[in-house]
This record gives C-alpha cells, sequence and structure tokens, in this order.
C-alpha cells in the first residue's frame, strides 16, 4: 500500500509541471500556425513570436522542477527545438546575403518550418501519452 501512495504522490506532483508543458507546446504552436495563416513564414513566427519566447522563458524558469523526471525530457526537446529553429534561420539569413545562397536559403526556410511543425506535433502527442521524448 505505501508504494500505490509513493506513485500517486509522485503524479500529483507532476501535475503542475506537466500543465507546464501543455502551456507551453501550446505556445509554441500558436506561433507556428501563425506562421502558416500569416505572410511569416513557420520558423520565423516560431523563433521570432512572443508566443513561443514565452514558451521558452517559462522552459527555462521551470525546468528545476522536472530534474530527474520523464517530463524533463520534454523541457530538452522544446528547449532543442527552439535553438535549432533559431541556428537554421541563422544560417538561412546568413545564404539570403549572397545570391547564390538564396535557394538554399528558401530550402532551409521550409525544410525547418516543416520540421517545427513535426517536433511540436510529436512533443505534444507525447505529453498527451504521458510518454518521455527520447535524448539524442
Amino acid at each position: 500500500m505505501n508504494n500505490d501512495m509513493e506513485v500517486i504522490a509522485a503524479k500529483d506532483t507532476l501535475e503542475g509541471p506537466r500543465a507546464w508543458a501543455h502551456v507551453m507546446y501550446g505556445l509554441h504552436a500558436l506561433s507556428a500556425v501563425s506562421g502558416i495563416l500569416t505572410s511569416a513564414t513557420v520558423v520565423g513566427a516560431f523563433v521570432f513570436g512572443w508566443p513561443s519566447i514565452i514558451a521558452v522563458i517559462i522552459n527555462l524558469l521551470t525546468k528545476s522542477q522536472v530534474r530527474g523526471t520523464w517530463l524533463a525530457t520534454h523541457w530538452r526537446w522544446q528547449w532543442r527545438s527552439f535553438w535549432f529553429a533559431a541556428l537554421w534561420l541563422a544560417i538561412s539569413g546568413l545564404l539570403v546575403i549572397t545570391l547564390i545562397g538564396i535557394p538554399f536559403a528558401i530550402l532551409a526556410i521550409i525544410s525547418t518550418g516543416i520540421w517545427v511543425l513535426y517536433r511540436v506535433i510529436r512533443g505534444w502527442l507525447a505529453l498527451l501519452d504521458n510518454r518521455e521524448m527520447p535524448l539524442p
């Protein structure tokens, strides 16, 4: 009976952080969708949109609450998604400077946008199923 109480207590302590993970995925999704519905690109809206910036700040401020739990993988997944998207957007910006690099920049922006959508959807679905994300 004591083990059952520990499992229930462990689950209860993760409910607040799990809710934060949902909030962060929702904010990232809002940014990505705004990139689809507006003249912005998905990756541009994801990196520069206020919802994603707020999600990154929440991630940074709350990651200590999930250290050592399965939810920590979602924090890392979201963190890496944002910063890798920012990196590829920066690389695309450098490619645009040269005339030869413009087609590659366009391809990188489109590919990164699709990758961002994949990361948000896959992560959020895993969170809904109480599954951790794979770590490299």
